[in-house]
């Protein structure tokens, strides 16, 4: 296959995890006292954290390449019309979620870590999570189930269901799990996003499954 820019623009994504990997790893370096295993991820990046700037730093490329990465795919599958109407519908809002995610974030920080939340940033903070976890299950829910229709892409199907189960994983553990392991089973939920956006950068600089006549192949 002869790839065209926006195909090679899905490796932006592969900046992305590493960026993000590398800011969860290294940024508690720059927080005193920060237990990984009990505390949030965004924690690490909220407007009272010492390691504030060290995290901005490291995943600076995290949240542009993220987004290039979402905007293109939808973009091609659109002008390819890969797979099926649902398929693109999941890609879609799977690529909302991504600005969403960016823009919310960015407008809304977590003014406080570890703390209540109280303050209308704070509570803005997690009207953001809410609708970046919402369409994050929506979105993954419609390839699972696109993935099984003719001409479905089985392997974003297998993929998404993978993410998806993280995210319940996340979500469920953090009401089952005692407090000090709150951290561990967040990371699920976050990971889940970061990594299926990665699966869907490859699958662009691959090409997706596409025929020569612009139908998609269900493979």
């Amino acid at each position: 296959m002869k790839r065209k820019l926006i195909n090679w623009l899905g490796l932006t994504v592969v900046v992305a995890f590493v960026s993000y990997t590398l800011a969860v790893v290294i940024s508690p370096s720059a927080f005193p006292g920060y237990n990984w295993m009990e505390q949030a991820v965004s924690d690490l990046s909220a407007e009272t954290a010492p390691s504030r700037m060290l995290w901005n730093q490291i995943a600076a490329l995290y949240g542009v390449c993220s987004v290039v990465c979402a905007t293109c795919v939808s973009i091609y599958i659109s002008e390819n019309k890969v797979s099926t109407p649902l398929f693109r519908i999941g890609m879609h809002l799977f690529s909302i979620m991504n600005w969403i995610s960016y823009v919310g974030y960015a407008m809304f920080p977590l003014a406080d870590s570890g703390k209540e939340i109280a303050s209308f940033q704070e509570i803005m903070h997690m009207v953001v999570t809410i609708a970046v976890v919402l369409l994050s299950i929506v979105s993954l829910v419609c390839l699972i189930i696109a993935g099984f229709k003719k001409d479905g892409i089985r392997g974003i199907r297998i993929w998404a269901a993978v993410a998806l189960l993280m995210m319940m994983v996340g979500a469920i553990g953090k009401g089952a799990v005692p407090p000090q392991y709150f951290g561990i089973v967040e990371r699920f939920s976050v990971f889940a996003a970061v990594g299926f956006n990665a699966v869907c950068g490859i699958y662009l600089f691959m090409g997706f499954p596409v025929k020569s006549d612009g139908c998609a192949a269900g493979t």
